[in-house]
């Protein structure tokens, strides 16, 4: 009986160790180590982006705070809420009692990565620009949850996915490309932005991917000098902007034969697991122009 009850024991502190996990140690996106004890389970993320990769990570259910917009999966947007990306509240941060917190490095507001280390919390900082960062990310998400058996798959079928996408269209005809986030003002975005990378992996290329800033505010004058074989319409929502009709005004502009296009902008704006749907529909549409010019 005593032999049964040590090894009874035993069993338990291994149970018990393993429901801890070990410690854990990843680098972030601003190159800074972050430790914890044993794997999160009880973190707050300051980012939608963050909130949705985190979900694809596979531990969604150690969430405990999150910002405004947090709207995918349906499950987010019952959790509570600790702000916004940008006007997050400490206190409620604390309230929460997370034993991670996931900022977004650009997002967040200057000082915030200091203001968030005076708590005393681990924090981990996401800064996705490129495409591989997406199912990096992931990884290290899922490194940071002890969730790999979900994370690893997901980001696998990530870089598969796009790795597909770029032998499908590596030779194609060129599309020279105008993506628009916005109409008024009117605004586009540059070659450095993942949008870009997107329009990239279909064979086409970006008409402002020369332009200095991230995301420009640009004249109609020069839309209209760059004649663009395709204009893409981001916007705020999955339906048709009205906007987009705009350019019916100038009759000389290609895109008008095939080229307006329409992609959803939670499927290619925001840098989660979604942007490989928004990347194959953009292709798919980009290929339709594409088959148009080579009939001229």
């Amino acid at each position: 009986m005593t032999a049964r009850r040590g090894m009874f024991c035993c069993l338990l502190l291994l149970l018990a160790g393993a429901a801890r996990g070990e410690p854990v140690s990843v680098v972030d996106f601003m190159g800074r180590t972050v430790s914890l004890p044993a794997p999160a389970q009880r973190i707050v993320a300051l980012a939608p982006h963050i909130v949705e990769n985190l979900y694809s990570a596979g531990a969604g259910d150690r969430l405990v705070g999150v910002v405004s917009f947090s709207d995918f999966p349906a499950a987010a947007r019952d959790l509570p809420q600790v702000g916004s990306f940008s006007a997050f509240s400490l206190e409620q941060i604390i309230a929460a009692q997370p034993d991670l917190i996931l900022m977004w490095g650009s997002g967040n507001g200057s000082g915030a990565l200091a203001k968030l280390q005076r708590l005393g919390i681990p924090v981990y900082v996401s800064e996705l620009r490129q495409l591989a960062d997406i199912p990096a990310s992931i990884r290290l998400l899922g490194k940071l949850a002890g969730t790999e058996t979900s994370s690893e798959p997901e980001a696998l079928r990530l870089e598969q996915g796009f790795a597909e996408l770029a032998r499908r269209y590596r030779h194609a005809r060129r599309v020279s490309v105008f993506y628009q986030i916005w109409h008024d003002p009117l605004q586009t975005i540059n070659g450095e932005h993942l949008i870009s990378q997107v329009i990239d992996l279909c064979g086409g290329y970006n008409v402002f991917a020369d332009v200095a800033t991230l995301a420009p505010r640009i004249n109609l004058e020069s839309v209209l000098a760059r004649d663009p074989d395709a204009i893409v319409a981001g916007g705020m929502g999955s339906a048709h902007p009205e906007w987009l009709d705009h350019w019916h005004r100038y009759p000389g502009l290609r895109a008008l034969q095939g080229g307006l296009l329409v992609v959803n902008p939670d499927l290619i704006q925001r840098p989660t697991a979604r942007v490989l749907a928004g990347a194959r529909d953009l292709c798919t549409q980009l290929q339709g122009v594409r088959e148009i010019r080579d009939r001229d």
